[in-house]
């Protein structure tokens, strides 16, 4: 059973409900989670916040928020969680936002990711530190995401 997979079958055990923020990911984690059968029943959906403008407009995410920490950061990626779900009426949100590369600079290099998750229980974060190609860093970032938040989801 692959970590998609897993989550599904966690969510249907738990009866509950997600939906995801992305940035540097562009729609692969909506994308991995929509390929199990019968993600209709648990995933909500999501929102592909590329652009500062999307994070705040659609998500909520504060425009000072953004100033004074980076669109990479932490506290952007509890923002964006927080923001999907508020959107969407999911019961839990991950926000991923980071430098895929192959620029970035001496304080977020490429690789550079942080997630966020809302859950009914609080939120939690994580900052990853990948290695590879743009694509190697997008993939790494999903799956970690998906670990991230059945992590969360077991240790509450």
């Amino acid at each position: 059973m692959d970590i998609a997979e897993k989550t599904g079958r966690v969510f249907t055990e738990r009866g509950l409900t997600l939906a995801v923020a992305e940035s540097c990911t562009g729609g692969l984690l909506g994308g991995m989670i929509t390929s199990v059968p019968g993600s209709s029943a648990w995933f909500a959906g999501g929102v592909v916040a590329y652009s500062n403008s999307v994070k705040v407009n659609l998500l909520g995410v504060e425009t000072d928020l953004i100033m004074e920490h980076g669109a990479v950061s932490k506290e952007v990626a509890i923002a964006m969680a927080e923001g999907v779900v508020r959107a969407t009426g999911a019961d839990v949100g991950v926000g991923v936002t980071g430098v895929a590369g192959p620029d970035g600079s001496e304080e977020k290099p490429p690789g550079t990711v942080y997630l966020g998750v809302e859950t009914p229980l609080g939120t939690g974060w994580k900052l990853l530190d990948l290695d590879g190609s743009r694509k190697d860093v997008r993939d790494a970032a999903v799956r970690s995401a998906l670990e991230f938040l059945l992590d969360t989801l077991e240790a509450g």
